[in-house]
């Protein structure tokens, strides 16, 4: 990873917006900038930057983190982060506003004085993370490639009675003898009338002898996460239940079309809308269209009603319409696409045509 010309790109951004330094405080902004993996650590960027941890990374930082010194705090990394703004006598330092507590940033506050005005940014690190390199890319592909593996075996783990939760205890298994470093959120398996819960997470509840059940999961590997939805049905699907999930897929298939660099996000999420209203479904679709993916499970950009982002090339998003009927059945299909120069390519190897297990 070419951490120095992240650091080069975001010092960029900040003499834009005519302050000294950013105190970056979250800890996928700091391993995308420096590349420290650990659970611990303050990252300041200035014109030279300082990274603080404490005793228990000192070796892994030793290693990991590149473009910026290391820094041993014995007073907390935030608190030793302040101390180094006075040190340097830096004037206006920016911060991550959705990140810091109340009790961190009146900590800074008090430390810092009069002498340095904070100034609150927010998605700067973000915006350049939006737009993967080639590495990250490879990276997330490798994670889509060995997450979709994981389906088949899935699939043979469904059985009426099953509880749900086994369900997602064997995929979980499965990922990590894949060499999964985690599960990129809360594994999904809602089955029946579960299924109309958009985030229906396994529960006790056993597999129905007949209904349809989502199936949403993905995995980290190499620090970068993958995401992927299918809704299959146990038994003999009947014909409304088919026309309902013809219905979702006509509508995931055209927000997928509607992908190009240049796009606004919230014209992709209106093609997935559009679908469904013709099915007289647009009511049951209650959540955004999708989200990028990388580092974290949800990314810029956000790709939701009027929402006026503009797609680029390197972005990788997800692309996951969906229909619940309340009480009744619900349906998700998800795959994860990269923007490229010309369009896009959808990484997701997985089939979607309407499974039944018998």
């Amino acid at each position: 990873m070419d951490f120095l010309k992240r650091q080069r790109l975001l010092r960029k951004e900040l003499e834009v917006r005519k302050v000294d330094a950013l105190i970056v405080t979250h800890l996928p902004n700091v391993r995308y900038i420096s590349g420290f993996t650990g659970s611990a650590g303050v990252l300041l960027v200035a014109a030279r930057s300082i990274f603080f941890t404490d005793g228990r990374y000192a070796e892994p930082a030793a290693v990991q983190v590149k473009g910026a010194r290391i820094s041993i705090a014995k007073v907390g990394a935030l608190s030793a982060a302040a101390a180094a703004c006075i040190r340097l006598r830096l004037r206006r330092v920016a911060i991550e506003a959705e990140y810091l507590t109340v009790a961190q940033l009146r900590g800074l506050q008090q430390a810092l004085g009069k002498s340095v005005k904070l100034i609150p940014l927010s998605g700067e690190v973000e915006a350049l993370r939006a737009i993967k390199d080639a590495e990250e890319i490879a990276l997330i592909r490798n994670a889509v490639e060995v997450s979709s593996r994981l389906f088949n075996p899935l699939l043979r783990a469904l059985h009426p009675g099953v509880a749900e939760t086994d369900a997602a205890a064997r995929l979980e298994f499965l990922a990590r003898k894949e060499g999964a470093e985690g599960m990129s959120f809360e594994t999904i398996v809602a089955s029946g009338s579960r299924s109309a819960l958009p985030h229906g997470v396994a529960s006790a509840a056993p597999l129905p002898s007949e209904g349809f059940v989502v199936l949403d999961y993905g995995i980290v590997l190499g620090g970068y996460c993958s995401d992927m939805t299918r809704t299959v049905h146990l038994g003999r699907a009947p014909a409304k239940a088919r026309e309902f999930y013809a219905a979702v897929l006509d509508s995931q298939l055209a927000a997928i079309s509607a992908v190009h660099p240049g796009v606004a996000t919230g014209e992709v999420d209106q093609a997935a809308r559009r679908e469904l209203k013709r099915a007289k479904l647009d009511r049951y679709f209650t959540h955004s269209t999708g989200h990028g993916v990388g580092l974290e499970i949800h990314e810029m950009p956000r790709l939701a009603a009027k929402n006026q982002a503009i797609l680029r090339p390197g972005m990788v998003v997800t692309i996951e319409p969906g229909a619940y009927l309340p009480g009744k059945y619900g349906v998700r299909i998800e795959d994860m696409l990269l923007v490229t120069e010309t369009g896009y390519e959808v990484l997701t190897p997985v089939s979607k045509a309407l499974i039944e297990l018998n």
